[in-house]
């Protein structure tokens, strides 16, 4: 494999009504080429968001802000540059951070921050959390490489988002 430097090319998205932050590790080469989140079509993030939101799956990127709009949500990555090869989070090396102060203290996040996977998890423990001190929820990853899990499980692991224990399935 060959690394090479890659940069977040697109910023954090959020709002002040936001009071969800969900955080991946870095941005696919799909997602970096479309310019936004999530952007390969065999990720099952925006199915995930949309069922337990009880929402239309979204499709364009705007569809896609909507929803995160509609549903008080934030994104970003713990990572804003690294040297990687390709997509794969295994191979991240020379980590420069992104920087989560802007979201969290012109939100209503508190501490309501969800990681995408367990690569995000421990690279925010290592980086975000000596930093900001808040202990993040590590959800399983929705990337298709994560094909234990099927889209019922990720579902219903992920419903802890919206705050209820309303049982979708």
């Amino acid at each position: 494999m060959t690394l090479s430097k890659a940069d977040h090319s697109f910023g954090a998205f959020y709002d002040k009504n936001s009071t969800i932050l969900i955080l991946g590790s870095f941005p696919s080469v799909k997602s970096r080429e479309q310019g936004f989140y999530y952007g390969h079509p065999s990720n099952r993030f925006w199915k995930v968001i949309a069922f337990i939101f009880q929402r239309k799956e979204p499709v364009t990127i705007e569809e896609k802000q909507a929803l995160l709009r509609t549903c008080h949500i934030a994104l970003y990555d713990v990572i804003d540059s690294c040297m990687i090869a390709g997509s794969a989070d295994s191979s991240i090396t020379d980590v420069k951070l992104t920087d989560l102060s802007p979201i969290l203290s012109t939100s209503s996040i508190g501490e309501r921050i969800f990681v995408n996977g367990k690569t995000a998890y421990n690279l925010y423990m290592k980086y975000q959390y000596p930093i900001y001190h808040i202990t993040p929820t590590c959800l399983p990853s929705t990337s298709a490489a994560n094909a234990r899990w099927r889209l019922d499980d990720l579902i219903r692991d992920w419903r802890i988002i919206t705050g209820s224990d309303v049982k979708w399935l």
